[in-house]
């Protein structure tokens, strides 16, 4: 936004007094243009040769936006009068009016060489520079502007916003005080310091400044536009689409309005009304590029990866050096499984803005998928050097320093997973959190399951150690309650959702690796920690030794959450399907079991030619039941999901199966694992190539491992 530059209003005729013409300048200066206009015609039917007509003539026609008439009109008084630095200022705003930026700028040099001291001109050609993106020479001409006219408030107002294109976010700030100062109505200077204090992130005050800017003008659709957008920065969605819906009945095609309502839709974790708002937005027009970029946030939310990689493409079209849809294209195709594009996608995003953080941890998170740690660890260093607050990266970053080792750090990184947006387990209980950092001898304290329910079985194996110094509740999803009541020293077992009983502190059980100061040498890998009810476990003994050979548990897949698409998409890559299983069936002397739940496990219903399957999985209806059928086997082949860590925790030989980028639990380059003494790790070595993971696990059952 910027104030327009002036016409100078002196229209004089150098030849003499002329009663009519200076009639007709009267009623100009007044506004009667009309009745000016047709005294000017009859001048020039008498003395075509008459400067001030001409010139007159052409600030009416300027001002009704007739600009290439103005144009014409004052370039026939300037061929009369070449001496008349009004007439060149006048002629450079119709120039500039038609888009010919360099006529006009030499129409104002002209008009500045004849009459050094007009401070109009100056203002003038500092617009001209500016929109030949010469923003250090327009800000050079404002302040000749404002030294010759100190009161302009256009001038203070215009300079800021010069200041600002080359990043001096301060001096304009002081510019757009001075407008201010000068001019207390100025709603515009107020709506353009708030979008620098949004730039510096000082929210509060961008808030009030917009405040202030629609208090003066209640129609200003861009203020209340840009009131929603900084009051997401405030995490006020709810209020933000308010804000959006206001600024969309003043200006029902305002296209910028819809982007940001669709962004605060997000915010709300409404990507279908998002995804009508963006739609909205291009119909109204249809090349604009942050519409199509949040439109694929959206389809990305929604889990729709390829349309969304569709609408970043589409946005890069239209504007080729957006480092947002940059990033955003590659964070969708690591969904897609397509790390390398991925990593591409990140280097450009970083390669326009170097202090895009948000892509700093993005290409962090695909090196460290594709193996390269080391890489991941300086990413993801540059995302925090540039936001200390980063929450996501510096979980992200506890995850490659838990995959590399380095517990004593990792941990207390991992503790940013509750400051960060990706994750969706939260609790609120009352009463102190306990991280091991106060004493907990003879209380009572509650431990809450959080992420899957792999995790539950793996670090429920804390409880035993915990509950040598407090009283411990727990508190776990429904499936886990009776198996976890068998850990010991537990005082009781809740499922999610109940009440639990009174308690004096409480912890998530993630936490509990980092209150114990766990490193690579004090896992507590003691098996089994779990233990299958012993009635059940004997009778499932009985009824598979009816059966010949090595009792072996299958699992081929994993839970997959279209509720949360990033968790899907891992979901996808470490899940395989019962046919990968096929070379199994011919090893002799095998005996296998399902122990597949949910819809994959529909497909022991049609085994591979040749597999004799037996499923009993419709008798499972909670891991207790399952922990007695696994206690009976003798070893079970899983993908990375609950069921090897059931059996980890129970104790039995489990092999595990790894997609190549595996989980941070399972470190690096490792066949076996510090949790569990019974696990053998079988992983890809390119990323969905499960064919050589079969291979191995097929010549080690031949081998009788």
């Amino acid at each position: 936004m910027e104030e327009r530059p002036g016409v100078s209003k002196t229209a004089s005729n150098p030849t003499g007094p002329d009663d009519d013409f200076q009639h007709a300048l009267k009623l100009y200066r007044r506004g009667e243009r009309t009745g000016a206009e047709n005294i000017c015609q009859n001048v020039l039917r008498r003395q075509p040769a008459h400067f001030g007509a001409l010139h007159l003539l052409g600030l009416i026609e300027l001002g009704i936006g007739h600009a290439e008439r103005a144009a014409d009109l004052i370039g026939q008084a300037i061929a009369l009068n070449p001496t008349s630095a009004d007439a060149h200022n006048n002629r450079g705003a119709a120039l500039r009016e038609l888009g010919r930026p360099h006529e006009a700028l030499s129409s104002y040099t002209q008009a500045i060489m004849l009459k050094p001291d007009s401070a109009d001109a100056y203002f003038n050609r500092a617009a001209v520079w500016r929109d030949l993106g010469r923003a250090a020479e327009a800000v050079a001409d404002y302040d000749r502007a404002i030294e010759l006219k100190p009161g302009n408030a256009a001038a203070h107002f215009n300079r800021g916003n010069a200041r600002r294109d080359l990043g001096n976010r301060e001096a304009a700030l002081e510019d757009y005080d001075r407008a201010i100062a000068l001019k207390p109505d100025f709603a515009e200077a107020f709506n353009n310091r708030a979008k620098i204090e949004r730039d510096l992130g000082r929210f509060g005050d961008a808030l009030a400044s917009y405040n202030a800017a629609i208090g003066l003008r209640p129609d200003f659709a861009e203020s209340h536009n840009n009131r929603a957008s900084v009051l997401r920065n405030l995490e006020r969605p709810e209020e933000a689409l308010v804000s959006c819906e206001t600024a969309i009945t003043l200006n029902p095609s305002f296209a910028e309005a819809y982007v940001t309502r669709g962004s605060a839709l997000l915010d709300l974790q409404r990507p279908l009304d998002a995804l009508a708002s963006f739609d909205n937005a291009i119909l109204r027009s249809p090349e604009i590029a942050e519409a199509f970029n949040n439109r694929g946030n959206a389809l990305a939310e929604l889990g729709r990866h390829e349309e969304a990689l569709w609408a970043y493409d589409k946005a890069l079209a239209f504007k080729p050096n957006y480092p947002d849809a940059h990033n955003n294209r590659g964070a969708v195709l690591i969904s897609l499984a397509r790390q390398e594009d991925a990593l591409s996608g990140f280097n450009l995003a970083i390669a326009l803005d170097p202090d895009h953080a948000d892509a700093h941890n993005n290409r962090g998170n695909v090196s460290r998928d594709l193996g390269r740690h080391d890489e991941a660890m300086s990413s993801f260093d540059r995302a925090l050097a540039l936001n200390p607050d980063f929450a996501a990266a510096r979980w992200n970053r506890s995850l490659c320093e838990l995959a590399m080792g380095d517990y004593e750090s990792g941990w207390k990184n991992f503790e940013w997973r509750w400051k960060s947006e990706l994750s969706r387990a939260k609790r609120d209980f009352p009463g102190p959190v306990w991280r091991g950092d106060f004493a907990i001898e003879n209380r009572t304290i509650l431990v809450h399951a959080e992420q899957g329910l792999g995790d539950s079985l793996q670090f429920c194996r804390y409880i035993p150690l915990l509950a040598r110094r407090a009283r411990v509740f727990l508190e776990v999803p429904r499936p886990l309650v009776r198996l976890l009541a068998t850990l010991d020293g537990v005082a009781g077992v809740i499922a999610t959702g109940d009440t639990p009983p009174g308690f004096d502190a409480w912890t998530p059980m993630l936490s509990l690796p980092m209150a114990f100061g766990t490193n690579l040498g004090t896992v507590p890998n003691s098996v089994p920690y779990l233990y299958a009810g012993p009635e059940q476990s004997a009778t499932w003994r009985e009824r598979l030794a009816t059966l010949p050979g090595r009792k072996v548990g299958l699992v081929w897949a994993g839970s997959p959450r279209p509720e949360n698409p990033r968790a899907n998409a891992v979901d996808r890559r470490r899940s395989i399907s019962l046919g990968h299983y096929e070379p199994l069936a011919a090893i002799p002397d095998l005996c296998l079991i399902s122990l597949q739940k949910g819809e994959p496990g529909s497909q022991a219903m049609n085994p591979p030619a040749g597999m004799m399957l037996h499923d009993w999985t419709g008798e499972l209806d909670d891991f207790a039941d399952t922990a007695a059928l696994v206690d009976a086997l003798d070893l079970v082949i899983s993908v990375d999901t609950s069921v090897a860590h059931l059996a980890g925790a129970l104790g039995k030989p489990v092999w595990v199966l790894n997609r190549f980028d595996q989980c941070w639990r399972w470190l690096r380059d490792r066949a076996d694992s510090p949790w569990y003494p019974t696990a053998r790790l079988f992983r890809q070595s390119r990323a969905g190539d499960w064919g050589e993971v079969i291979r191995d696990v097929v010549a080690a059952l031949r081998a009788g491992e």
